[in-house]
């Protein structure tokens, strides 16, 4: 799973909602007619407010204060934006990816990338990363990497006999469309792109980087099923190639909890959230033991 789609909310929606319940005078205008009667914006906000008002709120003020502190560019939104779009291989698996992900268009997604490059800056502030630390992580992930297909199946029985197909000349790309369990790369004729060791699960990584350019594996056995895997190129990197995404993502994984960081902006920002309902929802909510935080991939 990439970042952006792990930040999919409602917020979008419901601060349009909000927008609207303020215009003024339209509040009892109604979104929905029927014979069985009518649903006003009014009746519909409130409805909302009471199962979502808390949660969207506190993203609101959450990007409120930290948009107070950090700038996002455009550019570096756009720059983001290609990255995907490249990653996943095109504009029309771009467009799936987004419909998969609730977003219905790049305008939206862009949205989700401002307020991940917003919490990355403010947790990631002040945070120094040395030029040994960088080379050492070039040379253990990133020196070489491989281009790799794989067929995902969730039986020894069903992998055998897209063994026995293959063995006998049957095209890869169209096996791995035809029987491939695993969705980012099903549609691609199973290609995974390029790739350094540790990316993938320990059982897949070590059949990748031992198998020569052009030729396909045994089956491996992961937790995911059974893999076929085909290694289509190798490559040896500079470090100067890759030196900024090294630096990022080392950057992220010293990165400082967020939630430290927004209570802190918060409180400096004196917040006061006057509309009681939602201000006593959110103290009660805040009260409630919170789970530890993922570490970032």
């Amino acid at each position: 799973m990439k970042k952006w789609m792990l930040s999919v909310g409602l917020t979008a929606g419901l601060i349009s909602l909000s927008a609207c319940n303020n215009a003024g005078g339209a509040d009892s205008e109604a979104i929905v007619e029927s014979k069985a009667g009518d649903i006003t914006k009014e009746e519909f906000y409130k409805k909302m407010k009471e199962q979502y008002g808390d949660q969207v709120l506190n993203q609101m003020i959450d990007e409120m204060v930290l948009e107070d502190k950090y700038k996002v560019t455009d550019k570096e939104i756009e720059k983001e934006t290609e990255k995907i779009k490249e990653e996943l291989g095109g504009e029309d698996a771009f467009k799936q990816a987004l419909e998969q992900n609730g977003l219905s268009d790049e305008k939206q997604l862009k949205e989700r990338i401002k307020s991940m490059l917003l919490n990355e800056k403010a947790a990631t502030e002040g945070v120094k990363i040395s030029e040994d630390e960088m080379k050492k992580t070039f040379d253990e992930k990133y020196k070489t990497e491989v281009k790799a297909s794989h067929i995902l199946v969730e039986d020894e029985k069903t992998a055998k006999e897209v063994q026995k197909k293959l063995n006998e000349g049957g095209d890869f790309a169209k096996l791995a469309e035809e029987y491939s369990k695993d969705p980012g790369s099903k549609s691609k004729g199973g290609d995974l792109g390029f790739f350094g060791k540790g990316a993938m699960v320990p059982e897949f990584d070590k059949v990748a980087f031992t198998l020569e350019k052009g030729k396909t594996s045994e089956l491996v056995k992961s937790d995911y099923g059974y893999h076929i895997i085909k290694v289509t190129d190798k490559r040896e990197n500079k470090f100067e190639d890759k030196k900024e995404q090294i630096e990022q993502e080392l950057k992220q994984q010293k990165a400082k909890p967020i939630t430290e960081i927004l209570e802190s902006l918060k409180k400096k920002a004196d917040v006061k959230v006057k509309d009681k309902e939602l201000k006593e929802k959110m103290e009660k909510k805040a009260e409630q033991p919170q789970m530890p935080e993922m570490p970032q991939q």
